[in-house]
């Protein structure tokens, strides 16, 4: 057995296998970035190394630096996360030529699975099912076009060395066919240095359905059942869960007969997913089910199929890398219950699922419910340098409902400030009808972006009430044994937009008699109700006001005892959402502007965001020049609004 491992990743998957590790006996040694000195992988570990500045790819993704790591610190193996170097096949051969041992396939497995064409061309043979398309050599414009009309419209384009997402363009018809292939040429080559494509036929009903399969180097391979992945955004796996909702036993037979022939087809040894798209039209069925490709390393996603098999999929990587057989056998392995798994992203919906950055002054998301995986805590900070994933929930329970109504229950609680993320959004997919009802496409939340997005209006209102309870249990020791009425004002934002909240106090000892909400000018007053046992409601100080937490939301408020219910000057402060450059300015100085106008363009972590006015009024301070670098929070415009007056 492995005594000593070093893990080259960093965040909460070098913590999960950390975790398995220290429970089998096994040292670990950390790795580290200038920006990762203090992060949580790091405090976990019984060693850490540094090795190199924050980008990745001056440090995680230099194979050199890892392995003179595991050599400077006496580790016998590497685990290669996932993400980074995980599917390099020259790093893990290099590895291996270290005489370390490589805690992943065989390089020749990754390199087989590594081309998208070449992949599906070896399945083929295998006889694993495989979507209709074109995956050969000719990349002459005008012959791929030629082969679209064959396959039939719509058809997808997709670089071979592709991922993420990227390298991908849907075609709807023949007239958009030459331009899409040339930028999505284009894009494969500037991502990935391979211009390459294939082209194969757009399923109209996408279900993402994918197999974890496991080998040894005995020549056993088994699978562990299916995982559904097809709540996804832009390609990106949102909410994941095992087993997939409306597999009978016939097709998983099938579907994961074929995806242990997969992995025989190359030979395959350690944890690999075979990943399957589905055409759903007519439910789940094995004659519709094709091959897409094999991620040749740990899924983010495993936890589910953990939760549903009771095994430990690090540990079988580490015995497996020891030379052990595999610990169980294929009629050992059942299904027990049912898993899902949401990813909290430090990201704002509001704002484009921008990455939101900075220290973590808030940080409760831990549920007696759900299993949680994070890669931070309480006083880390997210930076602009990585993936930013705060952690995955994963609820287990007798059956789908269950497990819905626990992670529902985990994300309505998680309780994060300032860093906004993404957890009301997933809470609201988790209880839209559609996929409580397992009518999910990999179109769902496009199609339902709008929905999704915002919170509904009674949330809004929630919210604001929950803020006016905080503010006046905060402040109830300032007025407490005064009588008469005073007005206090709150001004508060919420999903980027500035809320304006007038309080009236009756002082004797009743804290409130009315409530008065003024928001975009418009006021509204009623009565604050005070029935919250069955309410995941959370006030709590911090700097600059209250945080107020609820499903998922956070919100801010501020007291004025001096306001007058209209905007404040901070609500037209532009700031930097994080480090980057400004690579357009479409204002000036003086210049009127109009709710929702784009001020200036901010290129940062490899896409561009668009900042726009908050409301009318006049262009009253500009910091900004093209081509200028900013720093985050940096004061970038200033709107006066144009009621100032």
């Amino acid at each position: 057995m492995i005594q000593s491992l070093l893990i080259a990743n960093r965040g909460e998957i070098a913590c999960r296998i950390i975790r398995t590790a220290r429970r089998m006996g096994i040292r670990t040694i950390a790795v580290y970035s200038d920006a990762d000195a203090n992060a949580l992988h790091v405090r976990s570990a019984d060693g850490a190394v540094h090795i190199g500045p924050s980008p990745a790819r001056e440090s995680y993704l230099v194979g050199e630096k890892i392995i003179a790591a595991a050599k400077a610190t006496g580790a016998q193996a590497i685990h290669p996360g996932y993400g980074f170097l995980s599917e390099n096949a020259e790093f893990a051969q290099a590895v291996i030529d270290a005489g370390l041992i490589w805690v992943g396939p065989i390089p020749a497995s990754i390199t087989a699975m590594g081309l998208k064409d070449a992949a599906k061309k070896l399945m083929a043979a295998a006889g694993v099912p495989v979507t209709p398309g074109y995956m050969g050599e000719d990349q002459d414009p005008a012959f791929l076009g030629r082969q679209a009309a064959e396959i039939g419209y719509p058809v997808l384009i997709k670089a071979v060395a592709g991922g993420g997402g990227k390298g991908m363009r849907l075609v709807e018809s023949a007239d958009g066919f030459a331009d899409a292939l040339a930028s999505c040429q284009r894009e494969a080559a500037a991502s990935f240095g391979n211009a390459h494509v294939l082209i194969e036929k757009y399923i109209q009903r996408p279900r993402h359905i994918e197999v974890q399969v496991f080998g040894d180097s005995h020549g056993n391979i088994v699978h562990l059942f299916e995982r559904d992945c097809s709540l996804q955004r832009r390609h990106q796996k949102v909410i994941e869960e095992a087993p997939a909702p409306g597999m009978d036993a016939a097709t998983r037979e099938q579907l994961c007969a074929a995806a242990v022939r997969a992995a025989k087809a190359v030979d395959y040894v350690g944890a690999g997913t075979i990943e399957f798209i589905a055409d759903a039209s007519e439910g789940l069925r094995a004659d519709r089910i094709w091959f897409m490709e094999m991620n040749t390393r740990l899924q983010v996603e495993h936890p589910v199929t953990e939760e549903i098999t009771g095994v430990d999929l690090v540990e079988w990587q580490l015995r497996v890398a020891s030379g052990e057989p595999l610990p169980l056998r294929q009629e050992e392995l059942s299904i027990n219950g049912w898993a899902m798994e949401a990813r909290l992203y430090a990201e704002d919906p509001a704002k484009g699922f921008l990455p939101s950055i900075g220290r973590l002054d808030i940080l409760n998301i831990e549920k007696k419910a759900v299993r949680t995986d994070a890669g931070v805590q309480q006083g880390d900070s997210v930076t602009p340098y990585y993936d930013p994933m705060i952690a995955k929930l994963i609820a287990h329970g007798a059956d789908r409902d269950t497990a819905i109504r626990d992670l529902g229950d985990a994300l309505a609680g998680a309780e994060v400030w300032p860093v906004r993320t993404n957890a009301g959004f997933m809470l609201r997919c988790l209880n839209h009808s559609s996929f409580k009802a397992g009518d999910v496409s990999t179109g769902f939340i496009a199609a339902n972006e709008d929905g999704l997005l915002q919170p509904g209006e009674a949330l809004q209102t929630e919210l604001r009430d929950d803020a006016a309870v905080g503010l006046i249990a905060e402040q109830f020791s300032w007025i407490g044994g005064h009588y008469g009425t005073i007005r206090r004002f709150v001004d508060g934002e919420f999903h980027g937009s500035p809320v304006h909240i007038m309080l009236g106090f009756r002082l004797n000892r009743v804290p409130v008699e009315e409530v008065t909400l003024v928001i975009d000018g418009v006021a509204e007053r009623r009565a604050l109700p005070h029935r919250y046992a069955d309410r995941f409601i959370s006030v709590e100080p911090v700097a600059g006001g209250l945080a107020v937490f609820n499903d998922g939301e956070a919100m801010l408020v501020t007291t004025r005892i001096d306001g007058s219910g209209h905007h404040s000057a901070h609500d037209g402060d532009i700031l930097s959402p994080m480090p980057g450059k400004i690579i357009a300015v479409d204002v000036a100085a003086g210049q009127a502007v109009t709710k929702g106008q784009k001020l200036l363009t901010l290129e940062a972590m490899k896409m561009e965001h668009s900042l726009t006015a908050p409301f009318d009024g006049t262009v009253a301070e500009l910091n900004a020049t093209p081509g200028a670098q900013v720093q985050v929070e940096a004061l970038l415009a200033r709107i006066e609004p144009a009621d100032a007056g």
